[in-house]
């Protein structure tokens, strides 16, 4: 292989074109490009080194030509006989005759080239390893006392929940073979594994292979599997099974894709490989990728090309050779940088350009509804079934509504025209809404908001990944750490935007990532502003680790601006509270399979239940000594059944055998909620996924029975206990963040880690008990959003005391929350379709030199511009569509621009109205500007109306009611100003142009 051969195999993987048949993401948009870029690789480079090496040396063979005649007439002034035997005619000869030949110092060049681009890439990402020479590497430093470094620190991490949902190639040209999830079950919270089981991918048994005209799904689950069992070999198996059931059609994803190690390695091996290494590979975008590799690469020449100790002074021409390898390598490497910098900023452009808002609902407690809604209500089948299932609430005819003022309506079930008429009703729509949802990855809901809410918050409570060996981050060979630190620092620094100057931030972490997290909270918030660690007992019988258990985690505090909170927050509060509230948690990371196991015998007679007293139960188990006493229980068994009683005992299967288990004081709660059938009394089990406790005596114990059996006993009744069913009691105590929020007094809460739901459902807590509204954002991309978090604060609201997913007692509150869906990293990727429009194109045909420069520099982004924001479309806002990934599919879907649209200018909505075809919403931005935004659809309006609709509603534009106007499309309604007023109207597609892509790195 020559050294360009070897160039070009480096920089076909830099540029993506070594995965030509992916379709998604930005292989596809590069594919777009691909011949455009081959044609550069393959015939302008190499071109532009010869030319510039020739260049250089016709130059040095003129001056080498001067010094063989000056050589031979020195020798002939001296006598010479024969100059040309002379040692400086012979030296001059030589270098003359070797200057027209350039083929050894082009490869010499092209070398250099692959080894240093090789050098800095790894796996798709740029990292830095700055060398002096072989294992010593050097670290950026400005003098600063302590310097915070690591591999990714100059990248965004950028991995996303859509790496799973998204992963496509194309066959035989126009057939595209599509990877699809079913089931998918992804993290939430820090638990990512169970007991000794890791997720892996694994063809889906039930359907492996669906066909869609010209594509063909291939479906996997992602599901914990023991740690025995490898993904290799999962994927064997997958291949082996497909290998008998793809249809002929698409049998070319069997065809070979041979590599130096595996000559039998199939297509289809090659893409399953891919896709599970995708999803266990953590991905970056480099923040100043062409100032990294311009630096690095005058390093590596001075470093490792023109070597200072090995110029011959004395031989001039050697020492101009050496400049014209460097000249050349610096030339064609600033290309090549050229252009990797327009693709990695293309990147970073969309990765940090402000996200749409693809939906926007809310759920409101029916006291604030006003009855005029109800029937609409009472008719709504989705509505009513989702109450049923979630609060066993029947709803059969309007006037039930008013005897349930808690339920919670969730406007998603209604009508666009319904939630408008809706949420016209609240004067005050904002100051209403005690919290908002943002299903998103939170970097992207960060970037979102931070108009909006930019100095506006009071706490920060995150509980994120903490990188254990129980819930490991992925990483590329060594960087976990690294990859940690990158996650989380932009989002640090990103949240410290939102907070007052009274603000605190308090993160949650254990042993693996302290010392890690304290240097990320140093360099965000400065060391200055570190408040107190608080201990918490998080697990009393530690966690498993190489020299001892772990049993605490640590809450770390930090201010915004420690001099500012002195009056406001009193420090001495952590202190005290964490002497005297070391926090215990009972959740899925204790060991409750090693304690004690406690019980009790329940009596049926009759067609009625009953329990010991308590006193009798206590002489069956004793609290202190955690210890039973089976001679009493058997005699008290006896004694019933001679009686005439069924005795039954609570038992679960663990293993093969049946144990006893639950306390009294639990069965006296749940004694109503038994069933009771074929002389067997069941209940739900112990976790939310299935019921598989049975509950009976020892006589009528059936040790066979599983989940099959239990589904076939329950019947309805089974449906309806596990769908939507919320378990209240989670992994992170809603104790802890109670008495955060109370600690500051917080009216305003933002957890961007959000899992399950426990920063809001504290905050719902609290304003139960306390009447004290704190308002909170919670922002979660998992798939488990809408399943376990929104359901779980809509619980939260109706009723504070539930088992086994029923409610106890009704005691909600009056409550209204927003919750919304963003437009993803991966969509933005999806939606584009890179081509010069037609003035674009003529001009690149008729310009040559003017190609070169397009490619490198300007074609991503003058080829997308339209396609980010269609401006188009705003003739219509209300049906402005995107391609949105849903169940692994791309559907064309609305999207919300008017909610956008109030994030990007920063606007706290007031009152929000729907008349034909105009929607106004008014409000006040974070600088106090009172503003009014009139959207319309200009294909059923025009400006007559416009103008008529603005009196109509009499908008009193001369006494200061609003300070700016917006409005889409172009209008006259400036022509209403009077000479001495003061408001203005903009134009509001080219302020959400702007404020879209107002993008700054973080």
């Amino acid at each position: 292989m020559t050294n360009y051969e070897k160039l070009e195999k480096v920089l076909t993987e830099l540029f993506q074109l070594d995965k030509a048949e992916l379709d998604f993401g930005i292989y596809r948009i590069m594919n777009q490009k691909r011949d455009d870029v081959l044609d550069f690789l393959k015939n302008t480079l190499p071109k532009e080194v010869r030319t510039i090496l020739e260049g250089q040396k016709q130059g040095d063979a003129i001056s080498l030509k001067k010094e063989l005649d000056k050589a031979i007439k020195t020798a002939k002034d001296f006598g010479a006989p024969d100059p040309e035997a002379t040692p400086k005619v012979q030296e001059a000869r030589a270098a003359y005759e070797s200057a027209g030949s350039i083929d050894g110092l082009e490869q010499e060049v092209f070398s250099h080239l692959a080894s240093f681009f090789k050098r800095y890439y790894e796996g798709g990402d740029f990292i830095s390893l700055r060398r002096y020479k072989k294992d010593v590497y050097s670290i950026p430093y400005e003098g600063e006392e302590v310097k915070l470094h690591w591999a990714n620190h100059d990248q965004y991490y950028i991995k996303t929940s859509e790496n799973l949902k998204n992963y496509a190639f194309k066959v035989d040209g126009d057939k595209t073979v599509k990877f699809t999830l079913k089931e998918a079950n992804t993290e939430h919270n820090n638990n990512k594994t169970q007991n000794d089981k890791e997720r892996r991918f694994a063809l889906y048994e039930e359907e492996p292979v669906t066909i869609d005209g010209k594509t063909i799904h291939l479906n996997f689950t992602y599901e914990p599997h023991k740690k025995s069992v490898k993904q290799d070999n999962l994927l064997e198996i997958a291949v082996a099974q497909l290998t008998e059931i793809v249809p002929a059609d698409f049998t070319k994803i069997f065809s070979l894709a041979t590599t130096e190690k595996n000559k039998k390695r199939t297509l289809l091996e090659k893409h399953l490989n891919e896709f599970s290494a995708r999803n266990t590979f953590d991905y970056f975008i480099h923040k100043d990728l062409g100032g990294f590799l311009t630096r690095e690469l005058d390093f590596y020449i001075k470093n490792e090309v023109l070597f200072i100790d090995d110029i011959n002074t004395d031989n001039e021409q050697t020492f101009t050779t050496q400049l014209s390898k460097i000249r050349a390598l610096k030339q064609v490497a600033s290309k090549i940088i050229t252009f990797l910098s327009q693709l990695e900023n293309f990147q970073k452009k969309l990765w940090l350009k402000k996200k749409f808002v693809i939906s926007c609902d809310y759920c409101i407690t029916l006291d604030r509804v006003p009855e005029s809604y109800y029937n609409k209500i009472a008719n709504n089948r989705a509505q009513v079934a989702e109450w049923r299932i979630l609060f066993n609430v029947n709803i059969e005819k309007q006037d039930d509504l008013k005897d349930e003022p808690y339920l919670v309506l969730d406007t998603k079930f209604f009508s666009e025209e319904f939630k408008d008429q809706l949420l016209a009703e609240f004067e005050d729509l904002e100051k209403q809404t005690n919290g908002l949802l943002i299903n998103s990855e939170n970097f992207q809901a960060l970037n979102l908001i931070s108009e909006k809410f930019k100095s506006k918050l009071d706490v920060s409570y995150i509980d994120p990944p903490y990188n254990t060996n129980s819930s490991p981050i992925a990483y590329k060979n060594n960087y976990k750490h690294s990859s940690w630190n990158s996650l989380m620092v932009d989002r640090l620094t990103n949240a410290k935007i939102l907070l007052k100057n009274t603000g605190i931030s308090v993160t949650a972490i254990d042993d693996i990532e302290l010392k890690n997290l304290y240097g990320l909270l140093d360099f965000s918030y400065g060391h200055d502003n570190y408040i107190s660690t608080i201990t918490s007992l998080c697990n009393p019988q530690g966690r498993v680790a190489d020299f001892q258990s772990k049993t605490s985690e640590y809450h770390l505090v930090y201010a915004k601006n420690k001099n500012s909170i002195t009056n406001n927050f009193k420090i001495d509060k952590i202190d005290n509270f964490r002497e005297k509230t070391p926090f215990k948690r009972t959740g899925s990371n204790s060991k409750r399979e090693e304690r004690p196991l406690r019980y009790y015998p329940i009596f049926y007679k009759n067609k009625k239940l009953s329990l010991l007293s308590k006193d009798q139960y206590l002489n069956i188990y004793n609290r202190d000594t955690r210890s039973f006493d089976d001679i009493y229980l058997s005699n008290i068994i006896d004694k019933y059944e001679k009686e005439g009683y069924e005795v039954i005992l609570p038992l679960k299967m663990d293993g093969s055998k049946l144990v006893w288990q639950r306390e009294y004081d639990r069965a006296l709660k749940e004694i109503d909620t038994y069933i009771y059938q074929n002389g067997t009394i069941y209940t739900p089990g112990f976790n939310d996924e299935i019921p598989t406790t049975c509950w009976t005596s020892s006589k009528y114990a059936n040790p066979e029975y599983g989940t099959e059996y239990v589904k076939e006993i329950l019947g309805s009744k089974y449906l309806k206990m596990v769908d939507h069913k919320v378990s209240l009691n989670t992994a992170k105590s809603i104790h802890t963040l109670k008495q955060f929020l109370k600690m500051n007094d917080c009216d305003y809460v933002i957890d961007y880690f959000a899992g399950s739901g426990t920063t809001a459902h504290a905050a719902i807590s609290n304003f139960r008990e306390s009447n004290k509204i704190t308002k909170f954002i919670s922002v979660e991309m998992g798939w488990y959003f809408d399943k376990i978090l929104k359901s779980r604060l809509i619980k939260a609201i109706y009723s504070d005391e539930w088992s086994d997913g029923y409610c106890n007692n009704i005691n909600g509150v009056s409550y209204m929350f927003k919750y919304s869906n963003l437009e993803s990293y991966e969509d933005t990727l999806n939606n584009l379709q890179l081509k010069p429009n037609q003035i674009q194109q003529q001009l690149l045909d008729t310009n040559s030199n003017l190609k070169e420069e397009y490619l490198l520099q300007y074609m991503l982004d003058v080829e997308s511009r339209d396609q980010l924001l269609n401006i188009e479309t705003f003739k219509n806002p209300f049906n402005y569509k995107l391609n949105i990934t849903e169940n692994n599919e791309l559907v064309p879907t609305n999207v919300d621009l008017v909610e956008t649209f109030n994030y990007l200018i920063g606007l706290h909505v007031k009152r929000v109205q729907r008349i034909g075809a105009f929607k106004t919403v008014e409000g006040i931005t974070n600088t106090g500007d009172k503003v009014l935004v009139i959207w319309r659809n200009l294909e059923e309006s025009n400006n007559d109306d416009l103008n008529t609709f603005v009196k109509k509603l009499d908008y009193n534009l001369r006494d200061g009611e609003f300070d700016t106007i917006y409005v889409n499309g172009d209008n006259n309604l400036a022509n209403l100003r009077q000479d001495e007023e003061t408001w203005k109207v903009l134009l509001l597609e080219e302020v959400f142009f702007t404020a879209m892509f107002d993008v700054k790195d973080i």
